[in-house]
């Protein structure tokens, strides 16, 4: 793929991936095929920082992790009120990285 393209996306997804994981993904990209381009073009990947402040004002809900696709851990977080406060407050720690994650994840699943 065009080296301009894969820069183009770079600079504008950067704060969606974790910054080891970008040299990666950048190489990942160049050795790309073309026809993949529009498939990557309309991903639509979670906002780390939207995870960071949901997850302050309604932790003890799951929502957060709803919101990323761990649907198993929003539901142990609904039903244990957040792990009784303490697995919410180990979130606010966490969230950003674990949306991340999951924004590597389907970033290889779009161009795998």
């Amino acid at each position: 793929m065009e080296s301009s393209k894969v820069d183009m996306f770079i600079m504008s997804n950067n704060k969606y991936f974790e910054s080891h994981q970008v040299a990666g993904i950048r190489e990942q990209l160049l050795g790309m095929d073309e026809s993949k381009w529009p498939i990557l073009q309309t991903q639509q990947f979670k906002d780390p920082t939207t995870s960071l402040i949901v997850s302050l004002f309604a932790g003890n809900l799951g929502i957060d992790r709803f919101m990323i696709g761990d649907t198993g851990l929003g539901i142990g977080k609904l039903l244990t009120c957040g792990g009784f406060g303490l697995w919410a407050i180990i979130d606010w720690f966490m969230i950003m990285g674990a949306t991340r994650e999951r924004n590597f994840e389907k970033l290889q699943l779009a161009i795998a």
